[in-house]
């Protein structure tokens, strides 16, 4: 990819992080356990500490993500090698994160994806608040899966071309 382009990539990249940052912070500051699943039962109460959990780990790697891309910004001569090894793990570990969480609190309906209906369906019906947050940021990383679909399998697949090649 072409130094311009994968600048432009970097940046939009960054951009798009930091409005699901800027969402899901203050969210995590907000609310608690004991508020998502006031008075519930034993396996609400489990469903929202998975849940909770799944949104620490997408912000903290969405946070390190987003400071990388700064870095690659930053720097005076532009390093696409460490470009596309931040672009990568934005892919593997931020877009992957969200869409197939750990707890499985909810998951991506493949069906739902293409009719403009919300994709995402919840294991158990979740509370307003939670179920917002995860709609409020579908979006951003529905836009980062589709802007770094390269990064899934493409670019690991080149790079070890490009070893063959050095070693051949």
């Amino acid at each position: 990819m072409p130094a311009d382009n994968l600048q432009n990539l970097c940046a939009e990249t960054r951009e798009k992080l930091k409005s699901a940052i800027n969402i899901l912070e203050p969210f995590l500051n907000e609310h608690t356990l004991s508020q998502l699943a006031a008075e519930q039962d034993e396996e609400t109460v489990q469903f929202y500490k998975g849940f909770l959990s799944d949104l620490r780990h997408l912000l903290a790697f969405s946070e390190v993500a987003y400071e990388k891309l700064g870095i690659v910004q930053r720097r005076p001569n532009f390093d696409a090698d460490f470009a596309e090894k931040a672009l990568y793990n934005v892919y593997h570990r931020c877009v992957n994160v969200f869409f197939y969480p750990k707890n499985e609190s909810y998951s991506e309906d493949g069906r739902y994806a293409y009719t403009g209906q919300d994709a995402i369906r919840f294991r158990k019906k979740p509370v307003r608040p939670a179920r917002d947050i995860i709609l409020n940021i579908t979006r951003t990383y529905e836009e980062l899966r589709d802007d770094l679909a390269y990064y899934e399998s493409d670019y690991l697949t080149e790079r070890r071309m490009q070893a063959d090649r050095k070693h051949a």
